[in-house]
This record gives C-alpha cells, sequence and structure tokens, in this order.
C-alpha cells in the first residue's frame, strides 16, 4: 500500500517547505525530524524567540499577509539590536483549522521579507487551537561583535532609529473604530526590521535594544544591564506627522511595536553614526545622554521640568 501524506504534513509541503532563501548551510530543512544547519567558523549564534497570540498582538482578522511579515520582522528586530546576521527559522503555527487561501497568503509574506534578508525556514510544527505563531530566529555574529544592553557609559549619547508612537497610534485608532491612515497602520502591521542598522553599529555603539515594548521600558532594560541612569530630552523625540499633532507623550514612551533600535554611542562618534544613517537612508536621532550618578530615567518636557510617565510600557503580567 503506498503511503499517503496527513493533511497536516501536506499543509507543510504546500507552504513551507523551501519557503525564504537558499542557504549552503542548510544541511536538511523541512521534512525531517530535525534541521541539519552548518555553524561557520568564528561565528556565534544569536537565537530570538516570539510568539504572537490572536486578540493580544494581532487582530484575528489581520491581513494574513501582512501577518506573516510582521511574525518574522519582530524576530528580525531582535537580531538586529544584536548586530547579527538572519541565517534560519523555524515555525510553530497553531491554526483553529486549515484555509488554504490564508495560509498561502501568511507563507507569501513571512516568505518575501525572510527572501529579503536570506532566511530560510528550516522547520517546525503545525497543530490545531486558537490561532496563535511562534517563530524561532538564529542568527550569526562573531562573539566579540555582538551588541548587548550591558555596555552604556555615563556620558553615552542615547539614539534612535526612524520615529516612535506611529504604531501605537494605529492600534489606538484601530481599537476606537477608526481606519488609521495606510502608512500609519503600516508602521503597525508591517514594521521595518533595522538588520543592516545593527550590522553597521558593531564596534560603534556600546549598548543597543529594539523597541518592542515602548521606549522608556525598553531603554530601562539597557540602564538596569549597564547600572546607569539617563536624561531624555522630550522635544528631541523623533515624531511623524500624526504623532506629533496629539498632546500624549504617552505614544512614543510608552507605546509599543515601534520595532526601531535605541542604542548608546560615546559622543566622538556622533558625525560617524549620523553619516552612516545617510548612507543607509536611516533617520538617526540623539534624543539623550546616559548619567552615572544615579540609576533613574528622567524625562525632560521642553521648558525643563521633569514628566514622570504615568505609563512605562507593555507588560503581559502588569497587574496580575
Amino acid at each position: 500500500m503506498k503511503a499517503e501524506p496527513g493533511a497536516e504534513f501536506a499543509l507543510i509541503g504546500a507552504h513551507f517547505a523551501g519557503l525564504g532563501a537558499a542557504r549552503e548551510d542548510v544541511l536538511l530543512g523541512v521534512g525531517d525530524d530535525c534541521a541539519l544547519l552548518r555553524v561557520p567558523p568564528g561565528q556565534s549564534l544569536a537565537v530570538s524567540l516570539d510568539t504572537l497570540v490572536a486578540g493580544v498582538h494581532f487582530f484575528p482578522d489581520c491581513d494574513p499577509h501582512a501577518l506573516g511579515h510582521k511574525t518574522l520582522a519582530v524576530s528580525l528586530s531582535d537580531l538586529a539590536a544584536m548586530g547579527a546576521e538572519p541565517a534560519w527559522a523555524t515555525l510553530a503555527l497553531t491554526l483553529p483549522e486549515s484555509d488554504p487561501a490564508w495560509l498561502a497568503a501568511f507563507a507569501a509574506g513571512l516568505g518575501e521579507l525572510a527572501r529579503a534578508h536570506g532566511v530560510r525556514l528550516v522547520g517546525g510544527d503545525t497543530t490545531r487551537g486558537p490561532l496563535t505563531i511562534t517563530l524561532q530566529l538564529q542568527g550569526l555574529v562573531p562573539p566579540e561583535a555582538a551588541l548587548r544592553r550591558d555596555g552604556a557609559c555615563a556620558g553615552d549619547c542615547i539614539w534612535v532609529s526612524g520615529t516612535l508612537g506611529d504604531a501605537a497610534l494605529a492600534l489606538a485608532e484601530l481599537q476606537a473604530g477608526r481606519d488609521p491612515d495606510a502608512a500609519l497602520r503600516a508602521r503597525l502591521e508591517r514594521p521595518t526590521p533595522r538588520v543592516a542598522l545593527g550590522r553597521a553599529l558593531r564596534g560603534i555603539a556600546s549598548a543597543a535594544i529594539d523597541l518592542s515594548d515602548g521606549l522608556v521600558a525598553d531603554l530601562g532594560h539597557v540602564l538596569a544591564a549597564s547600572g546607569v541612569g539617563a536624561e531624555l530630552r522630550l522635544d528631541a523625540l523623533p515624531l511623524g506627522e500624526a504623532v506629533a499633532a496629539r498632546t500624549d507623550w504617552s505614544l512614543a514612551l510608552a507605546g509599543g511595536d515601534d520595532y526601531e533600535l535605541c542604542f548608546c554611542a560615546s559622543p566622538g562618534r556622533d558625525g560617524e553614526i549620523l553619516a552612516l544613517g545617510q548612507r543607509l537612508g536611516c533617520r538617526l536621532t540623539p534624543i539623550g545622554t546616559i548619567r552615572g550618578d544615579d540609576d533613574a530615567l528622567r524625562c525632560l518636557l521642553p521648558d525643563g521640568t521633569e514628566l514622570n510617565p504615568t505609563r512605562r510600557g507593555y507588560d503581559h503580567f502588569a497587574g496580575v
């Protein structure tokens, strides 16, 4: 009797086998018990894992192509913050039902971004249940070149890429039943991971982190790891037109899903960093200074008074 693949394996073969970029270091990919991967000499593995849950991280009716893009983008942003080169991904996909059209669009969104960044999908799992997506991404970085959170020093300048608060504003509009304009919605559903910037910051940045939970919360992780404090100038924050029109600092300070990079560097590297931003076509803005006299984070309003943010960022278990 000829063995026929079950529905689960037919789904995998139809949508995910061979997804992403062709890589010579993939010795065995989707379709066996494990993937076999070759780690080049002199490189260390950078590994990130992110889970997206319907109704928590995205609306259940989210465009599946955009969702496929974001699934990979959030992990690419983690690798960018480490200065790592993306390589391989595994995907665990829990589905309420097998919908070929939804799967084709999701795989297309994931695959397009994977090919753009040289990523190959090498394995994973599919199960039935509430829509939940977990992606593990592995990258490569020389161990001595990896960017970390624990290297910020007193006197360092604090920088951010892009603009802040756009995704938070788009989410607020959607939650209020309004449809944000296409550019604003794209910042929420199709973020741009700053992978090239992360690699270029090797040897320049003293510390780095990606902004997923909000500037105050994520910069706070850098300060805690480095044992320093910081002073932010709120009038220096890079804001898009729609966010700047609001009188709500929490969008830029505590809104999640920016997926920009926040990094620290010696003020002697300012010119180099600005030139780097021009070369990459990426807006880079100095927004504050690392302090060594205490571990506080001070947010200074344009008039010099201090703002004490009532929201500090997203926390899944706050108040639980």
